[in-house]
């Protein structure tokens, strides 16, 4: 078996060897090519810096990078690891690791992150065997909206190019597919929540998913939470949310206090590559 980058074949061979490594996991994964090549572009995979285990031809596991600077360091995201069934326990994702680190430092890439299902108990140790550190804890969320019995909010839509994102709060907390970087890539609709003529809260949402990238308050007053998630509901009733901060316990609440069912719980890992002391050491 050899490493080679996933740019050396097919988009649609990665997909079909990630749809069959994601087989029965822990949430139900979408399955059409759309929804992959859209996110994974908003997401800036770098294909080249993406990496495969072959078994001659056959692609049998998998590291999937997004490359991008943020929070003034560049950064590799893993936005998907898996190997198929047939090839597990042969430690191929350490193998993969052991080579994409050295590849990762020679282009400058300065950190490495991922988001694994904390109940994925073999994966969270795979990582840190790798030399990954939690760093944040992450709470997701489904369901659909109720009806308050409130006035109807008024919704003021914005292009994305009209967004002031340094008067946004939390832009620190968010996870990678939600932060603006790949926001601003993705199909996503942005409206404020109005309030006596002014914008009380946000949200962010791409209504065809039901999903919403943010969510919060611009100014809280007695019902604030209740016109943002009404507001919401006029755009889709449905709503799914994923990564919200744990240390954001009133956006929790108030998520919670909508009845929104509390899926799965993820961790952020982060490696920082300048600190591995030199190639042989990865």
């Amino acid at each position: 078996m050899e490493i080679r980058p996933l740019s050396s074949i097919s988009f649609d061979e990665v997909l079909a060897s990630f749809l069959q490594a994601f087989e029965n996991y822990f949430v139900k994964m979408p399955t059409d090519k759309p929804y992959y090549e859209n996110r994974w572009k908003a997401a800036k995979v770098d294909w080249d810096a993406s990496y495969g285990m072959f078994d001659q031809s056959q692609l049998v596991g998998f590291i999937i990078h997004a490359i991008d600077r943020r929070n003034q360091l560049l950064t590799a995201f893993n936005t998907g690891t898996g190997v198929i069934p047939a090839y597990r326990g042969k430690r191929i994702i350490q193998s993969i690791y052991t080579h994409a680190l050295k590849d990762l430092a020679q282009r400058g890439i300065q950190r490495t992150t991922l988001e694994v299902i904390t109940d994925n108990h073999i994966a969270v140790r795979l990582y840190q065997g790798v030399g990954f550190e939690i760093v944040k804890k992450y709470i997701c969320f489904k369901g659909t909206l109720p009806i308050l019995d409130i006035p109807t909010p008024s919704l003021r839509e914005l292009k994305k190019e009209a967004i002031d994102w340094d008067a946004l709060p939390n832009q620190d907390k968010y996870s990678w597919d939600n932060q603006q970087e790949s926001i601003v890539e993705g199909d996503y609709r942005y409206f404020q929540v109005l309030h006596e003529g002014e914008a009380e809260s946000f949200f962010i949402i791409q209504p065809a998913q039901h999903y919403v990238a943010q969510l919060d308050l611009l100014q809280e007053k007695n019902q604030s939470w209740d016109r943002l998630f009404a507001g919401i509901r006029q755009i889709s009733p449905a709503m799914k949310i994923n990564n919200v901060d744990n240390r954001l316990t009133e956006k929790i609440h108030q998520l919670q206090r909508m009845g929104l069912e509390h899926t799965v719980d993820q961790y952020e890992m982060e490696l920082e590559i300048e600190k591995i002391s030199s190639p042989s050491s990865a």
